[in-house]
């Protein structure tokens, strides 16, 4: 097995991605608590769920390793965010370059809309919901970004913005066509 698709999902976005880029290309995907080892891999998918500015499990995956030559690295985020707004890229990335400041360079990145389900939070996220959700209420329309408004928008919602034919560029990469 020299390619891998690894997920780090909390409540499923990321997994049912990773399914269905699975399905696509033939590559197996496995949850990053599933991995134990990435050497020898010549292209390996990383695809988490954003939380509280980072992607799950992609630390615990990406710990010690360094990219060898010939390795692709493909990094996928998946959240609430629409990643069609600038400031949410760079956002998003930012938070990314600080984490893996060696391997940010190498890596190709993309990113996916997910979903989210108020009643299925676990009663900790559901609570930093409701904190962040009060404070940026407060907050002057003005000074709120395209995200923070999105939160409001969404609170308390079941919606999902998964979007499959949003793979389509990270197939290309996988298969070596520039995108």
């Amino acid at each position: 097995m020299e390619r891998i698709i690894v997920y780090g999902s909390q409540y499923g976005s990321a997994r049912r991605y990773a399914q269905k880029l699975s399905e696509q290309t033939g590559i197996p995907a496995v949850s990053y608590k599933q991995v134990s080892e990435l050497a020898g891999m010549k292209t390996i998918v990383y695809l988490g769920g954003l939380y509280a500015g980072g992607v799950l499990g992609l630390a615990k995956t990406l710990r010690g390793f360094s990219l060898r030559d010939g390795t692709k690295l493909i990094l996928v985020t998946v959240g609430l965010a629409d990643p069609d707004e600038e400031e949410n890229r760079v956002n998003i990335r930012s938070s990314l370059q600080r984490q893996f400041p060696e391997l940010f360079d190498e890596a190709k990145i993309f990113h996916l809309r997910g979903a989210i389900d108020y009643q299925k939070l676990s009663f900790g996220h559901r609570t930093m919901m409701a904190l962040l959700y009060q404070s940026l209420r407060r907050t002057p329309l003005e000074k709120q970004t395209a995200e923070n408004r999105a939160l409001i928008e969404t609170y308390g919602k079941q919606v999902d913005f998964t979007d499959f034919d949003a793979l389509e560029p990270i197939m290309q990469e996988i298969q070596g066509e520039t995108v």
